[in-house]
């Protein structure tokens, strides 16, 4: 039963990457523009009546409807990718916190605690003659007290 999951997933990833790639092309656009083009085109043929306009209705709206969901897997798979290359450069780069690995997992409060860590972090690098001389957090605080405390003396 998990394996049958495993592949359904696997086949809606691979339609819903391909199907992706042809709606967002020029030539899907010039053929969707096509077909409304024709539609508006009958409608004194079919006496623009409530059947002639029922068409477009329906196919837009059953259309639409489906490529939300194609384009949410599309869009997930790319924020997987993103995240998981933020996360190598993160893990691989010296000084950088491991904190922010995996923080699109963290609540939205979390993710304010974070962003008011970096708005301080921010304020102490400008008042560095060189805001690269810092790392983290700790590293900018510790130096902040340091000069803090030569001043004092």
């Amino acid at each position: 039963m998990v394996h049958h999951k495993k592949g359904i997933a696997r086949v809606f990833d691979v339609f819903s990457t391909k199907v992706t790639k042809a709606t967002g092309s020029p030539s899907a656009f010039i053929i969707a523009c096509f077909i409304i083009l024709t539609w508006s085109l009958t409608g004194p043929l079919f006496g623009f009546s409530d059947t002639w306009q029922l068409v477009i209705n329906t196919g837009t709206t059953i259309i639409t409807f489906l490529m939300v969901f194609v384009i949410q897997q599309s869009q997930n798979k790319d924020t997987v990718a993103l995240h998981l290359k933020l996360n190598e450069l993160i893990a691989a780069t010296k000084g950088a916190s491991n904190r922010l690995i995996d923080v699109e997992d963290l609540t939205a409060q979390e993710l304010e605690v974070i962003k008011k860590f970096y708005i301080k972090l921010s304020r102490l690098a400008k008042e560095e003659a060189d805001i690269t001389c810092t790392h983290s957090y700790e590293e900018a605080e510790e130096l902040h007290m340091r000069k803090a405390d030569k001043d004092r003396s």
